[in-house]
């Protein structure tokens, strides 16, 4: 007698028992799900009449490229396009080597490399070529990722190591390299500008905060009073004040010979130091949830206290504290917003100059909606991005 397998009923598993299960269980929960559906809808619906019908649009596209780079040389994009492909090329290789670990971050940027495709193709511009060219990139670096044998890790961690140097002098240029020329930081704009700061002011806060997480823990008093001190102090003040002093006091700590760094520099060294006291406290909380265990068992196999704090407690501790690492990196990209306050055209900052255009006076709602889905749109991305990582470790679980 053959056994015949029959489906499960669909009230059971699947989306009608989630909708049951989440939303219809009870006849108070259908209740409340109906009015908050009538609110949704009596919410939404004039808002989505006026994107329709009223709403003047061609403001973001006759400004979609000052609000991309700002007052960027326009001959001197294909840097932008560069960085963009080897960017690419780098989630593609590192999700091929790593799989689950950079899936989550692979899917977000193919799927913004489809999106902002999309959008060149509805704004009847050629850009659709180079996000779909990014794409390309992508995968096929996966596809070399998967068919690298042996070393691909250790050449996966090396690129990222290069990457964000090579983007600097990609972007910044330098006198040395002829067909780069240089590119003063004061040109830098829009989400160009605030995606340079997020990174330099993370990836460079990193290390420091490393730093002084160890120096908090040490036995020498000097050292461990000298991290206590530096942490609370930049924790007891606000992010606009670290940013004016960086802008204002960075010049008296240099010789008078040397030329002050423009004022984007300046930022990028105040958002590091700032971030940095953060950064610490989140890997403390790390070192602080590592048994005392990993430390004995280490020092049975001979390993130093340097070593032991370098190849076991590290790793485990910033493992671990990854959802705290990666919600710093979202409040650093949305604080990114004050620049404004010191002359430095973000997007907000660029968004306030478009509206200051005699031929888009009162397009307010069409602006700052438009900078709120850039700012809303990179967030679920990384938080995105974050969770699937988190899964891939096994962070939170034994």
């Amino acid at each position: 007698m053959t056994t015949v397998e029959m489906p499960p009923p669909r009230l059971t598993v699947g989306p009608f028992a989630w909708l049951r299960k989440n939303l219809f269980s009870t006849w108070y929960n259908a209740a409340l799900t109906f009015i908050a559906l009538w609110l949704l809808y009596s919410l939404f619906r004039p808002a989505t009449q006026w994107a329709l019908t009223e709403a003047r649009w061609g403001v973001i596209e006759a400004n979609l490229t000052l609000f991309m780079i700002g007052q960027y040389p326009r001959d001197q994009l294909w840097r932008i396009w560069l960085t963009i492909y080897m960017l690419g090329g780098m989630i593609g290789f590192s999700w091929g080597v790593w799989r689950e670990a950079a899936r989550g971050f692979a899917f977000i940027a193919l799927g913004a490399g489809l999106g902002f495709a999309l959008i060149g193709v509805l704004l009847n511009s050629d850009v659709w070529i180079n996000w779909l060219t990014a794409d390309a990139v992508l995968l096929a670096l996966y596809t070399c990722g998967r068919i690298l044998p042996g070393r691909g890790a250790s050449i996966a961690a090396l690129g990222w190591l290069l990457y964000f140097p090579l983007i600097f002098l990609l972007i910044g240029g330098t006198r040395f390299i002829l067909w780069l020329p240089p590119v003063e930081t004061r040109l830098w704009g829009g989400l160009l500008l605030t995606l340079m700061l997020t990174i330099v002011g993370n990836v460079g806060a990193l290390p420091l905060g490393i730093l002084l997480a160890l120096g908090r823990r040490s036995k020498l008093p000097i050292v461990r009073y000298f991290s206590i001190g530096y942490i609370e102090l930049i924790r007891g003040v606000p992010l606009v004040t670290i940013l004016f002093m960086a802008n204002l006091l960075v010049p008296l700590f240099l010789p008078v010979d040397i030329r002050p760094p423009d004022a984007v520099i300046r930022v990028m060294i105040g958002f590091i130091l700032f971030e940095a006291a953060y950064q610490a406290e989140n890997v403390r909380g790390g070192l602080q949830s590592i048994n005392r265990g990993q430390y004995e068992a280490a020092q049975a196999l001979g390993l130093s206290s340097t070593l032991t704090m370098i190849l076991i407690i590290l790793p485990q501790a910033l493992r671990a504290v990854i959802p705290a690492l990666f919600n710093s990196f979202i409040s650093l990209f949305k604080d990114t917003s004050l620049v404004a306050i010191i002359g430095l055209f973000d997007i907000l900052r660029i968004a306030r100059s478009v509206l200051a255009q005699s031929e888009w006076l009162g397009t307010h709602r069409e602006v700052f909606l438009f900078a709120f889905f850039i700012y809303w749109g990179f967030n679920m991305a990384f938080t995105y991005g974050s969770r699937r990582l988190e899964e891939a470790l096994g962070v939170g679980k034994r």
